[in-house]
């Protein structure tokens, strides 16, 4: 391992390793833990070349995530099936014997169709190494598979990943890039045609709501580095959701998302209806006023409320008891304020996170309603394939699981970033001003990319 950063810690966990291995039984997979003082995790993942590199920091919890390397994964480039998923986890939950194995990855936004190389339409990486930090605290563990491997390959390739480490060293500086063209999918005037189908009473009866995204690609100067982009992002929007996954040095995507899709904690489920959208004010007095347009706005109380009732819906037959304020709040963020509404669910016993993401995913809030009808419009017509983007980002564990929504996102490729939005189109949306939202959407994306 290069240099002597965390050389006793790992000194320790190699000493721990011996051990496992003098063992006469092992369980299927096991996981090894030490302590260290806290450094900052995306110097840390920035400065490791061992892939995927995954960054991971719940929108209010103070726990952050770095990991690399593969100890195991389900990976689903093709066909995949929810059903099978679910088989598939339950299979290997029996395994984990209590300990605390995280599984870190997502599910694409539209599981029938083909996705982005290596991201697959669904995969969820437990990873060879992982640092988790809790304030001043960081914990190092090491994850091994002795289902997949027998003992002395497993031995070798946890030490291997151990002496490939690399010391962290300052993320690159966030210097702007300069701007080589810009194509948006569908450019404004398909735009315009889109939002006009998806309003026009006949097809508005059957479908109230279908959310169209755009993806904007964006060809740079220079190369960028997702993890200083990522920090920069995190930087302007704190009360988010921020996350990474580097599965190769091709791809990354990356996402500063407000929206949680759940949070499980045992058999208790937090989740919310984050629907409806308007700017910041330029001062406190024009922001309170826009908040309470907002709130009185008929299309966007209407569009929250409509989430709302689906979510209660979808969870109702997986929960002995479902509740969701009635009255919508306000939740700000940099260049943006929505309305927001808290639900909490009691689970039944035996309800598993797939079990979760099929009812809850795609959420109305990215897709629209009924889910089929607006899924299979946006199928036909949206233009390209969104791949993870409005897909499912998080973690799932025996204990506790928490998703995001990957909406505010990125997939970054050498010298081209694309960047993603979406609009809720309802009975009286106006093309022009759904337009100005994916826009304004950008809006802190751009500012932290581009020297216009």
């Amino acid at each position: 391992m290069s240099g002597h950063f965390f050389s006793s810690q790992f000194e320790e966990l190699k000493q721990k390793l011996e051990q496992v291995m003098q063992a006469a039984e092992i369980t299927p997979v096991v996981q090894l833990s030490v302590e260290a003082p806290a450094v900052p995790l995306l110097s840390w993942l920035s400065a490791q070349t061992q892939y995927p590199r995954i960054y991971w920091h719940g929108r209010d919890k103070a726990e952050e995530i770095a990991a690399i390397g593969i100890c195991k994964q389900f990976y689903y480039q093709d066909e995949v099936d929810d059903h099978q998923l679910a088989q598939d986890y339950q299979s290997q939950r029996g395994k984990s014997g209590g300990q605390d194995l995280r599984y870190y990855g997502g599910v694409a936004f539209d599981r029938s169709v083909e996705c982005w190389p290596e991201f697959g339409r669904a995969r969820f990486v437990l990873p060879r190494i992982e640092l988790r930090r809790s304030g001043p605290k960081v914990k190092i563990l090491l994850n091994l598979n002795f289902e997949a491997n027998n003992k002395q390959d497993e031995y070798h390739l946890a030490l291997e990943a151990i002496d490939n480490l690399q010391k962290p060293k300052p993320l690159a500086p966030p210097n702007k890039t300069r701007l080589m063209s810009r194509s948006d999918l569908p450019d404004q005037h398909r735009w315009r045609e889109l939002v006009e189908q998806v309003t026009q009473h006949n097809f508005n009866q059957t479908t109230p709501k279908v959310v169209l995204s755009r993806q904007t690609q964006i060809d740079v100067a220079e190369p960028v580095d997702p993890w200083t982009v990522l920090a920069c992002w995190q930087g302007r929007n704190p009360n988010s959701f921020q996350f990474g996954f580097q599965f190769s040095p091709q791809r990354t995507f990356i996402s500063c998302s407000p929206e949680r899709l759940y949070l499980r904690r045992q058999n208790e489920l937090f989740t919310e209806a984050l629907a409806g959208t308007t700017i910041r004010g330029l001062n406190q007095e024009e922001d309170d006023i826009l908040a309470q347009q907002l709130l009185d706005d008929v299309k966007n109380s209407h569009e929250n409320q409509l989430v709302r009732q689906h979510i209660v819906g979808a969870l109702k037959p997986l929960s002995q008891y479902v509740g969701a304020e009635e009255q919508a709040k306000i939740f700000k963020l940099t260049h943006i304020q929505h309305l927001h509404r808290a639900i909490r669910a009691e689970l039944n016993a035996g309800v598993n996170d797939f079990d979760l993401l099929r009812a809850l995913h795609p959420t109305p809030a990215v897709g629209g309603l009924p889910r089929q009808n607006a899924m299979n419009f946006i199928r036909q017509r949206e233009g390209y394939a969104r791949g993870w983007y409005a897909g499912a980002c998080g973690y799932f564990n025996h204990y506790e699981s928490e998703f995001s929504v990957a909406i505010r996102s990125a997939l970054i490729e050498p010298n081209r970033i694309n960047l993603f939005a979406g609009a809720g189109v309802v009975a009286g949306s106006d093309p022009d001003a759904e337009w100005q939202e994916l826009e304004n959407k950008l809006a802190t994306i751009l500012s932290i990319l581009i020297d216009f």
